[in-house]
């Protein structure tokens, strides 16, 4: 009884396998194997016929595969023994028959495979849905295995054409005198095979057996064209191009970064689209809240929030866009360093380095207080309360840019604790970056290693202090001995022609970015310490370099802007309008009190009245966290709705900010001038 049930089994899987039957007849078939796997609707006589009729088909087809794999060893010996033929000859016709040979094992592996899995699954329970998971997943394994073969085996089968082709253009040239032209062009034709050959990476192959390699299944997905002709030649182009859009099963989407052949030139048609369709809205929503009297970053937002995700959703290279965007954060920090000269640095270095840490810790300190009364995870409360406390850096320079500061002697100037301050923040938001791997760890813990996680998070904070001594190190070594030469060198080399000047600097910019990025603080530090060493030159110097930089931050900052704008999502905000107003205000209320707290503490006495306008400086959030909040979700230490919660809040207090700021500076910044009068 088990030798016919298994016999069955081979016959149900066997059967269209083997011979190429119609929709209605495998119907038949499968409805009459399932009446005999339960054992209803057929008598005896005729399920045993059924099945030795089945059973002798598949013998059939399987003592005809052994005769031709005979039949092809048989012709691989003729081949070999063939003195007429040239060895790259013997080569290709040896090469096609071991593909079919090939070809014919895998067919008879597949039958056996499924045969297996049937096996498994009808050995299985069909009310337990882990055990069917299992059986899905290996079968899932199974086709992505044979998918990854057969496409060895078409490139194989390309590779055979294209050798075929080529001898028989051999063949062609051996029978007719070649002119000289046609000479040049052969000996070109075989030139740019060895290119190719030589440069091409094998990285499919070199790759598929490194551990941690998945095999997927993806879409690749073609424009759509209205004439279909037309749509039928660009899709042959794209297929040899490598230019279409690849989506995998978790709705990931893919563009191609590096061709086969690196000898054409490729451009992402999507993404030029993209950055071309920011610049031209960006206008009409920067007039318009220059009109309304609001900062036209707000505008440049409003164009990411129409043509991102939550509108339009015609941004296809998100990643792209977010990506040149930072470049804009790179170069907005490269100017305000470029205004913070290291004597205005030195007079208020104390105050930069002890407000953003007491304000981090009040926050957080606050934080663990609300998440002990509200039942929240330790490191799920100190990574919001850590994230909620930065500021942003660009939004407040865009604030001092044409601000009135008051440089009296003997008063400190607002706008220098203000921005020392803020890049303070961007230093511990190195650190906290630093540190995320340690709360992930800290989640999954138990109790017992509490100890050892505060012993690794002070070890990673001296990590830190250590990294930032070198950082200062490398920069006095630099504006002593390296940065006044440099300059001169480009001023002298640049006399007639900008290109060489904007070169060098932005390549110093980058410079001091790779070693801040390589010593793991923030790169953004990196930015900000370059344009204080370039400014350490003089005023003159100064002036010439941002009048060439200042273009270029102008275009990067608005693609920065419009990619905040591409994860604001209005729809989340009007749902939960009630619930994120109360947590806006509470959160931009207590950044403002607790920076005004311990402004009074730092300050000196002369200086107490910049408090205010400080404070309403650093009462937002920073767009950095959109980048913490993404990475913390993907580590499983906030939740989705904790995620839209911090986005929200952030877009929001971004928002609230212009009116705070200019309500502070109304009040404060006329104050110092009636001082100075007196």
């Amino acid at each position: 009884m088990k030798a016919t049930g298994f016999i069955s089994l081979w016959t149900l899987v066997s059967l269209p396998c083997g011979q190429l039957a119609n929709p209605a007849e495998h119907e038949d078939v499968v409805k009459h194997a399932i009446k005999l796997h339960r054992g209803k609707g057929a008598v005896a006589t005729q399920r045993k016929q059924w099945v030795l009729e089945s059973c002798r088909k598949l013998s059939g087809l399987l003592r005809q595969k052994n005769v031709v794999l005979n039949k092809l060893k048989n012709a691989i010996r003729a081949v070999e023994k063939d003195a007429g033929l040239s060895d790259d000859e013997k080569l290709f016709q040896v090469h096609t028959f071991e593909i079919f040979q090939k070809e014919l094992n895998e067919s008879e592996n597949s039958v056996f495979q499924a045969i297996h899995g049937l096996q498994r699954a009808l050995q299985g329970d069909y009310k337990d849905v882990v055990n069917m998971k299992e059986s899905s997943r290996q079968r899932l394994e199974a086709l992505r295995e044979a998918a990854i073969k057969e496409e060895m085996e078409y490139v194989e089968l390309l590779a055979a054409e294209k050798h075929q082709v080529e001898a028989l253009k051999s063949m062609q040239h051996q029978n007719r005198s070649l002119s000289i032209l046609d000479e040049i062009l052969e000996d070109v034709r075989k030139a740019a095979d060895r290119l190719e050959e030589e440069i091409e990476e094998h990285a499919f192959d070199d790759n598929k057996s490194v551990r941690g390699v998945n095999f997927e299944a993806v879409l690749r997905l073609e424009e759509d064209e209205a004439n279909s002709k037309i749509n039928a030649s660009k899709r042959e182009v794209e297929d040899d191009l490598g230019l279409s859009m690849l989506i995998d099963s978790q709705n990931n989407q893919y563009i191609l970064t590096k061709p086969r052949d690196s000898t054409i030139p490729r451009a992402d048609h999507h993404f030029i689209k993209d950055i071309v369709t920011i610049g031209m809205l960006s206008l009409p929503c920067g007039w318009l809240c220059t009109t309304i009297g609001l900062p036209t970053m707000f505008g440049y937002i409003i164009c990411g929030v129409l043509l991102g995700p939550s509108g339009l959703n015609s941004i296809k290279s998100i990643v792209q866009v977010e990506t040149l965007g930072e470049f804009g954060v790179f170069f907005t920090l490269f100017l305000v360093g470029l205004e913070f000269s290291p004597e205005r640095l030195r007079k208020v270095w104390k105050i930069s380095l002890q407000g953003p840490c007491y304000m981090t810790v009040l926050m957080i300190a606050f934080g663990l207080l609300w998440g002990h009364l509200l039942q929240i995870r330790p490191t799920q409360s100190v990574f919001i309360s850590t994230c909620l406390s930065l500021s942003s850096t660009p939004l407040v320079s865009r604030f001092l840019a044409g601000s009135v500061r008051g440089d009296k002697e003997g008063d400190i100037d607002y706008s220098s604790v203000l921005l020392g301050m803020l890049v303070m923040q961007d230093v511990q938001l190195g650190l906290f970056i630093a540190v995320m791997p340690t709360l992930i760890q800290a989640g999954v813990n138990t109790h017992s290693s509490v100890f050892k996680e505060i012993l690794r998070i002070l070890i990673l904070i001296g990590q830190i202090l250590f990294s930032l001594a070198a950082v200062f190190l490398i920069c006095l070594v630099i504006k002593t001995y390296l940065i006044g030469p440099y300059y001169r060198k480009l001023h002298a080399e640049s006399k007639g022609n900008k290109e060489i000047l904007i070169l060098g600097i932005t390549a110093f910019i980058f410079l001091m970015l790779t070693i801040t990025e390589l010593l793991d603080v923030s790169m953004e530090l990196g930015c900000f310490l370059a344009g204080a060493l370039i400014s350490s030159q003089g005023h003159m110097i100064t002036e010439e370099i941002m009048s060439c930089i200042e273009p270029i931050r102008d275009f990067l900052a608005i693609i920065f802007f419009a990619s905040i704008g591409l994860h604001v999502f209005p729809t989340f905000v009007i749902y939960e309008l009630t619930v994120l107003l109360f947590l806006t205000l509470s959160v931009v209320i207590m950044k403002f009190v607790l920076a005004v707290f311990v402004l009074s503490l730092i300050l000196p006495k002369t200086s107490q009245y910049i408090k205010w306008i400080v404070s309403a400086g650093l009462a937002q959030v920073s767009e950095f966290s959109f980048v913490l909040g993404s990475r913390a979700r993907r580590a499983g230490i906030i939740s989705r709705e904790v995620y839209l919660l911090i986005l929200s809040v952030t877009t929001l207090s971004l928002l609230l900010a212009p009116a705070l700021w200019r309500a502070a500076t109304m009040k404060c910044v006329p104050r110092p001038e009636r001082r100075s009068s007196t």
